[in-house]
């Protein structure tokens, strides 16, 4: 079954197809600029009952390379099967449009990214038919948006940052920092957002942190994850969101993950984490509060 961190891992290009070239510096070699950018059909099903279907699929045309285009698709997790479909896939459309085709996998994961970087060869030893090798954004390479100025110049990238590092320590600081920059945004602009980000989030702690940002930093949306929230009441939201800077938004997120995972915070601990001012040593709480076993746990050997 498809997943809704699946479908945002690669619908958000969907949403902003020109996401694509903006990837240079993760990618770590320059993309060319579209001129011209068109979503495609995604369903690669034959005649035969034989039934394929790309996740996104693009065509692109810039001034450097013409038209190509561009499949692009999510992966949580390792499947030895997968290089095989995608050269399938890439085989497919390049016969079928008779345009070049390019190939991009998006992982949260980074030991799955490094697993699909491998350049993948068809054909017995000594004769490489064909080798496939994606093109791969993940934790490893995108960027961690965490200050809201930038989040706000590209909200699309921003979100990428968020689904794409949605197991990192990092992940409440960038989730603060999106909130922040779509206050103020038009409606239309930042539904599609914050339900991506929602999205992407899956079960995950961070995903109840991003619905307390929504009920309080963007209360006025009426997106569904918005509506969500104020069914179950505001005023939790609000005491457990609210939240400002990065220190407190750490402290914020500590808490939160402690509650969520059914721990027991005492009076004291919730007034020392809240009290600290060391984004450092906040970082570390935030990242043993991901697996301890006990809210004192995560002070161990201070």
């Amino acid at each position: 079954m498809v997943s809704a961190p699946h479908e945002a891992m690669h619908r958000i290009f969907q949403h902003d197809p020109r996401l694509f070239s903006r990837l240079s510096d993760a990618l770590g070699f320059s993309l060319p600029t579209p001129v011209e950018v068109t979503v495609m059909p995604t369903d690669l099903t034959e005649t035969e009952p034989v039934e394929r279907r790309v996740d996104t699929l693009l065509r692109l045309r810039s001034a450097e390379h013409g038209s190509y285009l561009l499949a692009i698709e999510s992966q949580r997790t390792k499947n030895l099967a997968k290089p095989a479909s995608w050269a399938y896939y890439t085989s497919y459309l390049w016969t079928t449009y008779k345009v070049p085709t390019a190939l991009m996998v998006v992982c949260q994961d980074r030991a799955v990214a490094k697993w699909a970087q491998q350049p993948v060869t068809s054909g017995p030893p000594g004769l490489p038919t064909l080798t496939l090798t994606p093109l791969v954004v993940g934790p490893h390479n995108t960027p961690v948006v965490t200050d809201p100025d930038e989040a706000r110049a590209d909200l699309a990238l921003a979100t990428l940052s968020a689904i794409t590092h949605a197991t990192d320590p990092d992940i409440f600081v960038i989730l603060k920092a999106l909130s922040t920059a779509l206050q103020g945004e038009p409606e239309d602009i930042a539904d599609p957002i914050i339900e991506f980000t929602a999205q992407g989030l899956g079960d995950r702690p961070a995903r109840q942190y991003w619905r307390k940002l929504v009920a309080v930093d963007l209360s006025f949306y009426k997106s569904y994850i918005a509506e969500e929230i104020r069914d179950e009441g505001r005023a939790q939201g609000r005491a457990q969101g609210k939240a400002e800077g990065k220190a407190e938004g750490q402290a914020a997120a500590i808490l939160l993950v402690l509650e969520q995972r059914g721990l027991d915070v005492t009076d004291e601990i919730r007034d020392r984490i809240t009290a600290c001012d060391d984004t450092e040593t906040l970082r570390t709480w935030l990242t043993r509060a991901l697996t301890a076993t006990s809210a004192a746990e995560i002070f161990a050997d201070q």
